[in-house]
């Protein structure tokens, strides 16, 4: 007994040691911003990352403001018919998503995210800019007329067209490729191995959906009614203003970021993978996972920071690490690979089905800012007799409540929890994305029993509900978005893909998009089957809501979203289980 003890206080020593170690390694891997080593004591931590913060919280709310009232502006000054207007809205929104795995790019291959967010902050402030110009001068926009009455209402067309498109993609451009950037250069500021840096980085992650809660709050209430009230040209300008402060937030911080490396191509090491693989597909990989190439998990050896261990997963990629060649000839890296390459590429195949599981997430999102906005505009929207709730405005429900609740969250719930699971994040990520998801189905239980109630009410009684009846399903919502939307970017971010941080983040990114679209996919499928005669258009095919049954739509969503959440709980279950070293089994069998 007293020798397994001494061996167990050598095995803690030698972790303590090997930690501390990694972090001496990670900080020579990170720079300051003149290119030489960080210093520990100078560079990074929450002090650097607030200087994010800041940036992030201004172009949320830049940028919120313009896609917000885009429609509106786009219909009523540049005179777009209504299919043309919401085809520019959602490629515009679509294409931010597209240009967020742009920007993951650059940053990790070629600039840096520092320099990615500053070169690309620029191009989205020329934008507003640029809309900002365009909405105050008369030169530039079709002659004023009213499209609800006159029904000649000249269209934008060639140059005056160009340069509204020029703005909104410059804004695209920008905003896109600033996004995940902003998540992954205030992360870069924490280092991974030491202890009280890990907490930190998951305190940083409820920073950052604070901040984003924050922008998105003030952009649907304060600028919106700047827009409505002083012009689009002035509520443009104040974009611009907002993402001129967050540049200026940016660049105050300089001196106390640590920055990472770029590693120049991150997609050759993936390739090079898959193609040694398949060349040796008819080899047999050894049993002993120690005998691939570039395995360096050997007991009492110092593990660099940089090195992955071997996990069984997806053992057919195993094959691209078995050297064949005895002699002291070097192979092409295209036929011999490392274990640590292999394994980054083995965790991108497996964040497929996390990030699969949160598409039907945002799929819901998308609900709450299309037919639930519809919803409230159905219903009694009066406060007093001068004041009326804006539908749009509806938005805002769920970030009142977080800029409460973050705080709360991270304040007392990750101690409590960090206490019982003993987990640096308090409720591990993939653990806090399976709780959002569960929690999403009851803002559609919610809705659905809500839209009952509110068409019987219309139709059977004549009565028009209060508006704030639809509250609770954007509340469950944003409690739900709180827990999947900060649990997937610290999830993804901590995956050991070393190198590759902002492209990871886009791909979160992503997720909203490919959520929208299937939306969309979603309402004509539903529309196209239960259209069940030639006058029936189905359940959302009427265009009033009186007449159609968004409630059974809702209560799909519901049932699309349960099976979602058990899908999540097989594959987050397999991902934990597939991401266990075997190798450390074998070594501690043999000190047994």
């Amino acid at each position: 007994m007293a020798k397994i003890n001494k061996q167990s206080s050598k095995w803690e020593q030698e972790e303590v040691s090997n930690e501390m170690n990694n972090w001496e390694l990670a900080e020579e891997e990170s720079v300051d911003w003149r290119g030489r080593p960080s210093n520990p004591n100078k560079h990074g931590g929450m002090r650097a990352a607030l200087f994010v913060l800041g940036l992030q919280a201004f172009e949320i709310m830049g940028i919120a403001a313009v896609g917000n009232n885009l429609i509106t502006y786009v219909i009523n000054e540049m005179h777009f018919p209504l299919s043309k207007a919401a085809n520019i809205v959602t490629n515009f929104v679509g294409t931010i998503f597209i240009f967020a795995l742009l920007g993951g790019y650059l940053s990790d291959a070629f600039l840096g995210s520092f320099w990615t967010i500053l070169i690309f902050g620029f191009v989205e402030l020329s934008g507003f800019i640029l809309l900002s110009v365009q909405a105050h001068l008369p030169q530039l926009k079709p002659p004023k007329c009213n499209p609800l009455i006159d029904q000649t209402c000249e269209e934008a067309k060639g140059f005056k067209a160009m340069i509204f498109f020029m703005a909104l993609y410059l804004v695209a451009l920008g905003s896109g490729c600033v996004k995940p950037n902003m998540i992954a250069h205030g992360a870069d500021q924490f280092s991974h191995s030491h202890p009280k840096q890990s907490k930190r980085l998951s305190s940083y992650f409820n920073a950052a959906y604070f901040a984003f809660s924050m922008g998105e709050l003030i952009a649907l209430t304060l600028l919106v009614w700047v827009q409505t009230h002083s012009g689009m040209d002035v509520g443009f300008g104040v974009s611009a203003a907002a993402m001129t402060l967050g540049l200026i937030s940016l660049v105050s911080g300089t001196m106390y970021f640590r920055n990472k490396r770029p590693r120049r191509s991150i997609f050759t090491p993936i390739a090079q993978v898959v193609v040694a693989a398949i060349l040796k597909r008819k080899l047999v990989s050894p049993s002993d996972p120690r005998m691939l190439h570039g395995d360096h998990h050997v007991a009492n050896d110092v593990v660099p920071s940089s090195t992955l261990p071997h996990t069984p997963r997806f053992r057919f990629l195993d094959k691209a690490c078995i050297k064949i060649q005895e002699t002291n000839t070097k192979e092409s890296p295209w036929r011999l690979c490392t274990v640590t390459q292999v394994e980054q590429v083995k965790t991108l195949i497996s964040l497929v089905p996390i990030f699969a599981s949160t598409i039907v997430f945002n799929t819901i999102l998308a609900q709450l800012q299309t037919f639930s906005v519809q919803q409230g505009s159905s219903m009694n929207t009066r406060l007093s007799n001068s004041f009326h709730i804006p539908p749009a405005s509806l938005q805002a429900i769920p970030y009142i409540l977080l800029i409460f609740l973050v705080p709360l969250y991270d304040s007392l719930l990750v101690p409590f929890a960090r206490k019982l699971t003993g987990h640096n994040s308090g409720i591990p990520p993939l653990t806090r994305i399976g709780v959002g998801l569960f929690l999403s189905t009851f803002s559609m239980v919610s809705a659905a029993m809500l839209e009952k109630k509110r068409r019987d009410s219309s139709v059977l009684d004549g009565r028009i509900l209060s508006i704030f009846w639809i509250t609770p399903q954007f509340l469950i919502f944003g409690v739900s978005e709180m827990f999947t939307a900060v649990g997937l970017i610290e999830f993804f971010y901590k995956q050991s893909a070393k190198g590759m941080e902002s492209f990871l983040m886009a791909l979160t990114y992503c997720s909203y998009s490919f959520g929208f679209y299937f939306s969309s996919v979603l309402v004509s499928v539903v529309n196209k089957i239960t259209s069940t005669s030639v006058d029936s258009k189905g359940w959302l095919g009427e265009n009033d809501l009186n007449k159609d049954r968004l409630d059974l739509f809702y209560w799909l969503l519901a049932v699309l979203s349960l099976l979602n959440f058990l899908s999540y709980l097989f594959w987050s279950r397999w991902n934990i289980k597939s991401s266990r070293s075997n190798t450390t089994n074998v070594v501690g069998d043999e000190n047994i």
